[in-house]
């Protein structure tokens, strides 16, 4: 696609979102009471906003102009962060971390695909350099350390002389005795025709019986053939069949490919080309306009001076740096403009002063008639939509697109460089605040002057006697001293290093989130109307990991201003994949990956002290090199409820205390998620383990549709080839209850290299992979109810029940809380 293409592609986006905002300004003004007409006004935006999203991302990746560039990036980060808060909004209304959208993507026409939440591209791409410097680092500590060799040695299997010269005597013995076969074979056959050839006699062979044999066989082989093929294209015309070279890459998406990379290099030119632009216009600025900026800033002040000592017979006060200078006094506007507001405000001032008054006396005679009734009421408040943070930034980037960019020429600027006249008027601007700083100083001491001469006025002396602020500030610095840094004598490069010997900071696997395969639940909707609470299906779990990992991480405006989500659970049984999201998280984002998994910390940094100390290097270092995920895995051992006599040694429950202390010292812009895997969560204490995980995801075995997804992508990313005669359904039937990582299991059992070779002549079938499968336990339904049931007693899951009984969701917490109260006085 060319630029102009993308162009238009922002231009209608644009328009797109501009709709979506008039329309949230409306709607969120109307407060509601039915829940069905909430959540469906919800969904909607949010449906809505994930479409702008999609294409805004496309846009931003593609789109070669600098500073156009910039404006989309405020614009996505925005739309980002309203997906985000439309999402907590949802949550927080139906109290469950999974929704089904039928309706509305039948009203809007959208494919189930559409929902999905794409990663920005930029996320990794501006920071690709940063990510490979720290991977080569990684991979010299651990090349240095002999780390990745014990990995090695654990991976391949090692032979003694004698085991591998018996293995080799048996593969040698085993092909002689083939052969000998096959020869005693081709005996016997020989031996057989000639027996068959004296007992029939020989028989006078005639040509005519033989030739039409001959035709009979041929032309029934070649009408087979010619209808199999005819077949075959039916299937493909009536889109039952993929085409012949579905598969193949074609030469159209090659080439795209080439352009895409043209595309990225163009942007990086003409972000240099900016950048030096930026530094050079700004200069010529400061020569050419720096000095009638100055003089017209200080002309301006000082006939506000003027006009303020004629009106009110006093000097006026000269507002102070923290409250942005004389900025704020002239902010676009006239010297007399600037009198009027002086006046309006102390009018303001004294209205307000009389309305407090009125407003205290009805308050206190409305408590004093305020009953019970009334209390009920506000109980019953109509629902109305939580103040968003991002609707005011993209509100900004769209006042600026139409002011800046909708109607603009671009017919001169092909090669969509850099517009020099827009930076000359934002450059002007900066240096403008940068001199009027200056102006500033000069100006507050002038004014301190003429008030000396003019009213004859003394500046007073500072009391001695005032040390309280002294003392209070040294006492905040005392009770700051645990939050001392214990390695300030240290670099973060030798910290980075401990950690990396320690097996503290590990290396992440390179998955993206797309690799969790999974197909959208086309029964949630349908369940849900009937009071049944279905199994989130993969690719809902892959969307939580999208919206509560992968975004807040990926952008610093989004982490800082979103819903804050600092911690979150992974729950599942083994072999669904909880792993591999980890690691997706941290390849999508270019996140470092700390394992503070109880078997991997025992034995190191031993005693308080040192679980303090490692504590503070891990927060430190992930904040340092932010993002970062500290990955948790088997948490239930970190709080189980009764440690077992075999891994007592190990102290599984060392963090149990920290963690909540460490989740309080996260602070929105630092970019650190906590993530934890489990497989058995019913071991451990739900009071505390529900405390420190803020989100917790349930993660299931795949159902029919996911398995069949699976088993299609799996095995053609192992090189087997999907025909007629693998039947796909029947193997995704038959496998109800095996999860992820038994398919994979299987499949790299099934198709080795001799297998692969044979699969010209011998396709491959279902029952190959079936008689695999048998030596493998699935996932029981008894193990899913038993995840179900525990995810009940979560709060979360808690007040659904609560909502579907029709009870009251706001005392949970406070139930949960005295239970948890009640425990501990039984257990002293």
């Amino acid at each position: 696609m060319s630029s102009a293409m993308y162009n238009e592609m922002w231009h209608q986006t644009q328009e797109a979102l501009n709709c979506l905002l008039d329309k949230e300004s409306q709607k969120t003004v109307e407060p509601h009471r039915n829940q069905v007409f909430i959540f469906q006004k919800l969904a909607t935006f949010y449906i809505k906003y994930v479409q702008i999203f999609r294409n805004l991302e496309n846009v931003y990746d593609q789109i070669v102009h600098p500073q156009k560039r910039i404006l989309i990036r405020k614009i996505l980060d925005g739309v980002m962060g309203r997906i985000l808060e439309l999402k907590n909004e949802m949550v927080e209304l139906e109290l469950t971390e999974f929704h089904y959208f039928d309706d509305i993507l039948q009203d809007l026409k959208l494919a189930p695909q559409q929902l999905d939440i794409p990663i920005p591209k930029y996320f990794l791409k501006e920071k690709l350099e940063v990510i490979k410097g720290r991977e080569k680092i990684l991979a010299q500590i651990l090349a240095d350390t002999g780390l990745d060799m014990r990995e090695m040695k654990s991976a391949v299997k090692t032979f003694s002389i004698e085991q591998a010269v018996k293995l080799i005597q048996i593969a040698e013995r085993a092909r002689q005795g083939r052969l000998r076969a096959l020869f005693m074979k081709q005996i016997f056959l020989q031996e057989y025709r000639a027996r068959q050839a004296r007992l029939l006699g020989e028989k006078v062979a005639d040509v005519a019986a033989a030739a039409l044999r001959i035709q009979k066989v041929w032309r029934g082989f070649h009408q087979n053939k010619k209808t199999k093929r005819d077949r075959e294209d039916e299937m493909v015309f009536l889109g039952m069949n993929p085409p012949p070279l579905f598969n193949e890459v074609s030469p159209t998406v090659i080439e795209a490919e080439k352009v895409t990379r043209l595309r990225d290099e163009l942007q990086i030119k003409h972000e240099e080309d900016y950048k030096i632009a930026m530094d050079t216009i700004k200069g010529n600025l400061q020569l050419m306009e720096g000095a009638d900026i100055k003089e017209n800033l200080r002309d301006q002040i000082r006939h506000w001076i003027i006009e303020c000592r004629n009106l009110t017979g006093t000097f006026p006060e000269y507002p102070k740096v923290e409250e942005g200078g004389s900025a704020i006094i002239f902010s676009n506007k006239t010297p007399q403009q600037v009198i009027e507001d002086i006046i309006a405000t102390q009018e303001e001032e004294e209205k307000k002063r009389k309305e407090k008054k009125k407003e205290k006396q009805k308050d206190q005679k409305v408590k004093e008639k305020k009953g019970p009734k009334e209390k009920s009421k506000e109980e019953d408040e109509p629902w109305k939509m939580s103040p968003s943070v991002f609707l005011q930034t993209m509100e900004e980037g769209s006042n600026i697109y139409k002011d800046m960019w909708k109607n603009k020429d671009e017919s001169l600027n092909f090669p969509q460089g850099y517009d020099p006249e827009i930076l000359k008027e934002e450059k002007r601007k900066e240096l403008e605040v940068e001199i009027r700083v200056q102006v500033d100083e000069l100006m507050r001491q002038e004014l301190k002057n003429v008030k000396l001469a003019v009213n004859k006025e003394k500046e007073l002396p500072v009391r001695i006697g005032k040390k309280k602020g002294g003392k209070n500030k040294t006492k905040g610095k005392k009770g700051r001293r645990k939050d001392k840094d214990l390695t300030a004598d240290r670099t973060i490069e030798s910290l980075y290093k401990e950690l990396v010997e320690e097996g503290l900071l590990v290396q992440t696997l390179k998955v993206n989130l797309s690799d969790y395969i999974g197909e959208y639940s086309y029964l949630g909707a349908t369940l849900r109307r009937v009071s049944i609470e279905p199994m989130p299906s993969l690719l809902d779990v892959r969307q939580l990991i999208a919206l509560y990992g992968v975004l807040p991480l990926g952008s610093a405006e989004v982490h800082e201003n979103a819903p804050l989500v600092k911690s979150l659970l992974l729950a599942g049984p083994s072999g669904v994949g909880k792993k591999m999201l980890v690691h997706a998280i941290c390849s999508e984002t270019g996140a470092n990956l700390f394992n503070l998994s109880a078997e991997n910390i025992a034995g190191k940094y031993p005693g308080k002290n040192g679980l303090q100390m490692m504590i503070h290097v891990v927060l430190k270092v992930a904040r340092q090199l932010q993002p970062s995920v500290v990955w948790i895995g088997d948490t239930e051992k970190t709080f189980y409820k009764r440690v077992p006599n075999a891994e007592k040694m190990n102290e599984p429950k060392r963090l149990k205390k920290q963690l909540p202390k460490m989740l309080k010292l996260l602070k929105p812009n630092d970019r650190i998620l906590i993530v934890g895997t489990t497989r058995r969560p019913f071991d451990a204490e739900i009071q505390s383990f529900c405390r420190v995980y803020q989100k917790i995801i349930l993660v299931p075995r795949p159902d029919y549709a996911s398995r069949y997804v699976l088993w299609q992508q799996i095995i053609q990313r192992h090189g087997g080839a999907i025909t007629s005669a693998l039947n796909l359904s029947c193997l995704a039937k038959v496998t109800d209850g095996f999860t992820q990582g038994h398919i994979v299991q299987v499949v790299k059992a099934v198709l080795t290299d001799r297998r692969l070779r044979q699969q010209v002549y011998k396709p491959l079938m279902a029952t190959e992979f079936i008689t695999a499968l048998s030596s493998l336990d699935p996932v029981y339904q008894e193990e899913e109810d038993s995840f179900k049931s525990w995810y009940a007693k979560t709060p979360m899951g808690r007040k659904r029940a609560l909502a579907l009984m029709g009870g009251n969701t706001g005392n949970v917490k406070d139930k949960g809380q005295k239970k948890g109260k009640k425990e501990k006085k039984k257990k002293k």
